[in-house]
C-alpha cells in the first residue's frame, strides 16, 4: 500500500488499484502540489466539516462517483448538494466499502462545514489493503485514544501536531504512546503560521521515548509499506 500525503490533513491510499482519499482540501491548500482534478478516488472519508478538511469532497464525488463516508448530519447535507453514493454512520459505527472498511471513533475537536451544518468530529480506523491505518482527524489529547490503541492493532497512525486546533507535537507523542501503532505520520502542521511546528523534533522525541517509528512527509512524497 502507499501512502501518498497530499498535505495538511489529506491523504491517499492506494494499493495499485483501489484509492481511498482522506480529508480532500486541495483547493486552496498552499501545501498540495496537484489539483482536485488529478484525484480519482474510489472511496472518500471525511472526519468533519471544517473547510480545511471537507475541502474539494463535493467536486470530487460528483466527479468520480466516489463512495463517501461521513458521519451522519454532513452526509445529509452532502446528499443535499447532489452528492451520490453517501453512507452516512455514527461514532462506533462500521462502513464496509470494496477492498476494506472504515470505523468512526471519537475526536475531542468541533465540527461545522462551510455551509453551516454542526456535527460531532470522528477519527477513523480503515482497514485496507491488509493494513490498519488511525486517521486522528482534528482532536486534543485524551485519554481514550489508548483504549482506541488496546482496541485496534494500528500499522499507521496520521496524527496532527501543529497545536493551536489540534494537539500539538508535544501531546502528540504522549498520544502516540497511547495508541502503540507501528508507524506515525505527522500532518495538519505547517499549512498555516497558527500551526507551524517541527515534524523532526516530534521524530525525535517519539523515537526517543516510544517504539513507534515516525515517517515524516513533504507534501507530494508517498510511503509504501
Amino acid at each position: 500500500m502507499d501512502i501518498n500525503f497530499i498535505g495538511h490533513a489529506a491523504f491517499e491510499l492506494t494499493d495499485g488499484g483501489s484509492s481511498v482519499l482522506i480529508d480532500p482540501f486541495i483547493t486552496g491548500n498552499p501545501l498540495a502540489r496537484i489539483n482536485a482534478d488529478d484525484l480519482n478516488p474510489g472511496v472518500i472519508l471525511l472526519t468533519h466539516g471544517h473547510g480545511d478538511h471537507y475541502g474539494d469532497i463535493v467536486a470530487i464525488a460528483k466527479r468520480t462517483g466516489a463512495t463517501v463516508v461521513s458521519i451522519v448530519e454532513i452526509a445529509t447535507e452532502l446528499e443535499g448538494e447532489g452528492v451520490e453514493n453517501v453512507v452516512g454512520a455514527n461514532l462506533g459505527g462500521t462502513v464496509a466499502f470494496p477492498g476494506g472498511s472504515v470505523k468512526l471513533v471519537p475526536a475531542w475537536h468541533t465540527s461545522t462545514t462551510p455551509k453551516g451544518t454542526v456535527s460531532t468530529p470522528a477519527g477513523m480506523i480503515i482497514e485496507f489493503a491488509g493494513k490498519t491505518i488511525y486517521h486522528l482527524g482534528d482532536t486534543c489529547l485524551f485519554g481514550d485514544l489508548e483504549l482506541i490503541g488496546r482496541r485496534h492493532a494500528i500499522d499507521i497512525a496520521l496524527v496532527p501536531i501543529g497545536g493551536h486546533f489540534t494537539m500539538d507535537r508535544h501531546d502528540a507523542v504522549e498520544a502516540v504512546r497511547m495508541i502503540g501503532a507501528r508507524q506515525v505520520i505527522p500532518c495538519h502542521y505547517n499549512t498555516f503560521p497558527p500551526i507551524k511546528a517541527d515534524p523532526e523534533a516530534f521524530k525525535a522525541d517519539v523515537e526517543t521515548s516510544t517504539a513507534s517509528e515516525v515517517i515524516v512527509l513533504a507534501p507530494g512524497e508517498r510511503h509504501t509499506t
